[in-house]
């Protein structure tokens, strides 16, 4: 028994040998013959060993490829996808994207403000091509002697003119219709061929009439020039007929061209030497304000005797200045005359006739006076060394 137990401490654990990767010992490894057989397992244990070392050195060295390997192997066409989704995001950075509007364009309500036209990626200012509604000759005569008769119009050429008689509709409205509310959006303005129509505006909660228009008069056009709601409601007071003109054909013609003549007439009033003196603004205004007038040779512009109400600046031509029936001065393009008679509250001293055919521009008492005033001392210097 005792020797029994002597074996059984001498033998190595089974399960250890095998967790390590050994084959179990055998009671004989104490004999002379197991002894070279275990030594045998051992050299095959640890050269096995070393072999899976050296695999594994180089797997870890070379995991990326053996990954790229292992996946072409598991889906042959994953490489080219791959290569295919790399140049589409490259193709996508080249790519123009279109740029989203602003927020508050998207969420805008009505014109409550009064601005310019916006005009970006998201509302392209499109090329303007203007509409024509089909007339008789009596029907553009008709529109054509209204539209001259308003200051509004008067910087259009004719080419413009008979776009601007193409682009209107006629619209016949019974007494008491109503053609435009207070707060609304503006897409059209009005001319009034004949009739009259009454602005109301809502003071204190009620509408009162601030305003009464007549035939020659427009409205409706403040919400196109300036982008905002309606500022007044304007009912019929009888049988009116009016010619209806669009948002865009007003922008386009009537608004450019307000804007190019007033460029033009700037540009002329700085070469006018008693103007230098105003400021960019007043001269702004004043160029607003002028009124052109051409006048065929012989034309007797201002008689001598008469009351004066207009101040006058040449733009082209040439005209004569006659006191008495005698010719005194002579006017040439930047000169200007007229601003006797309205500074000194008299008559006319002198008479003004167009020697060549003339172009002028002229602006009424009141505008001369509230645009003109800061300049009477130098223009009574003027006129008293030039008239003398």
């Amino acid at each position: 028994q005792q020797q029994q137990q002597q074996q059984q401490q001498q033998q190595p654990d089974e399960s250890g040998s095998v967790a390590a990767g050994l084959a179990p010992v055998s009671p004989l490894s104490s004999s002379p013959g197991g002894a070279a057989a275990l030594l045998r397992s051992a050299r095959e244990w640890l050269n096995a060993a070393a072999e899976v070392a050296a695999a594994s050195a180089a797997a870890s060295e070379a995991g990326p490829v053996i990954e790229d390997e292992a996946k072409e192997v598991a889906d042959p066409d994953a490489g080219g996808r791959e290569e295919e989704e790399e140049e589409e995001d490259d193709d996508d950075e080249g790519e123009d994207v279109p740029i989203a509007p602003p927020a508050s364009y998207l969420k805008k309500g009505p014109r409550s403000s009064v601005s310019a036209e916006a005009y970006g990626e998201w509302n392209k200012l499109k090329e303007f091509t203007p509409p024509v509604h089909a007339k008789s000759d009596e029907q553009k005569a008709r529109i054509l002697n209204v539209l001259e008769s308003s200051f509004l119009f008067n910087a259009l050429d004719k080419a413009n003119l008979d776009i601007l008689v193409g682009a209107m509709i006629e619209k016949n409205m019974a007494s008491g219709e109503r053609l435009i509310k207070e707060g609304d959006d503006g897409e059209v303005m009005y001319v009034i061929e004949s009739g009259s129509v009454e602005c109301k505006k809502k003071i204190d909660g009620e509408e009162k009439v601030v305003k009464v228009c007549g035939a020659g008069d427009f409205f409706g056009e403040l919400a196109l020039l300036y982008n905002c709601p309606r500022a007044a409601s304007v009912d019929t007071t009888q049988a009116v007929v009016v010619w209806q003109l669009d948002r865009e054909s007003f922008n386009h013609i009537v608004r450019d061209a307000s804007m190019k003549k007033r460029q033009l007439y700037e540009d002329f009033l700085k070469s006018v030497p008693i103007l230098k003196e105003l400021g960019d603004y007043e001269r702004s205004q004043l160029a607003d304000c002028l009124q052109k007038q051409s006048v065929a040779a012989g034309t007797e512009v201002i008689k001598q005797g008469e009351d004066g109400n207009r101040f006058y600046l040449v733009e082209e031509g040439e005209l004569s200045v006659t006191k008495d029936g005698t010719e005194v001065l002579t006017y040439k393009a930047g000169d200007y005359f007229g601003e006797l008679s309205l500074l000194r509250e008299d008559k006319r001293a002198a008479s003004v006739i167009a020697r060549t055919e003339a172009k002028l521009l002229w602006v009424d008492r009141k505008g001369f006076k509230s645009l003109l005033g800061p300049l009477s001392i130098s223009m009574e210097k003027h006129a008293t060394s030039a008239y003398a």
